[in-house]
């Protein structure tokens, strides 16, 4: 297994490779510390074998959350948790709105960081408990955060139940493409940019639990029970 760390901490990238170190033997790590090592790494040849990244949110050379969208557009394949030392609810909403499979705040110990990157590795989305304060159906008996799966109700309407899993641009998207829309012309349709319209499908397949577009399309319509 290879993981991606992006950090500039050295400390910090070294206890996260001793943690994770308990995944297995055959770990392997590649470590960026700046954002034209993050680039160089994610545009290595050898990047389609990472099976995870965990970036920090600030990073030399990095402005706002770009690099964490040039990571999810580069690597769909590749679940990204986030490392911040923020503990901001309202940005952790928007990074998880984005397609970020995980986000850990610094403060938690290593033990949390270990059992949120087995739930990513798994499919799940880590969501920390601060976020799950006001859905307790969703934080497990210890308080610990559990997959941000929200089960839609069978009486809710196919857009209500999508709602509940995805965003409105994801939705915007998902419709799109279930017209046979390819991505340059969702970009168009929607007024975004084609990379754009790749991070919000990553996401979309990674709420729907599909590997494709086709797949996407038929999850939807069976969110719906027909």
């Amino acid at each position: 297994m290879r993981i991606l760390i992006a950090d500039d901490h050295r400390l910090i990238v070294e206890g996260v490779k001793l943690k994770l170190g308990e995944l297995g033997p055959d770990t392997e790590f590649v470590i960026a510390m700046d954002l034209a090592e993050l680039r160089e790494a994610i545009h290595d040849p050898e990047a389609v074998s990472l099976e995870l990244a965990l970036v920090d949110l600030a990073m030399p050379g990095v402005q706002g959350s770009e690099h964490l969208a040039e990571v999810i557009e580069i690597l769909p394949h590749v679940p990204v948790i986030v490392l911040s030392g923020s503990e901001d609810p309202a940005l952790m909403k928007g990074l998880l709105a984005m397609g970020v499979a995980g986000f850990i705040p610094k403060a938690y110990s290593p033990e949390v960081m270990l059992s949120a990157v087995r739930l990513v590795l798994s499919g799940g989305v880590y969501v920390p408990p601060l976020l799950l304060q006001e859905r307790p159906d969703l934080a497990g008996a210890t308080g610990q955060a559990t997959p941000a799966m929200v089960h839609p109700s069978p009486s809710d309407s196919l857009e209500e139940r999508l709602r509940k899993l995805l965003t409105e641009r994801q939705i915007d998207v998902l419709r799109l493409l279930s017209q046979g829309k390819p991505n340059k012309l969702i970009a168009r349709d929607l007024g975004i940019s084609e990379g754009t319209v790749k991070i919000h499908l990553a996401a979309i397949f990674r709420a729907l639990n599909v590997r494709n577009r086709v797949e996407a399309v038929v999850a939807s319509r069976r969110i719906s029970g027909i």
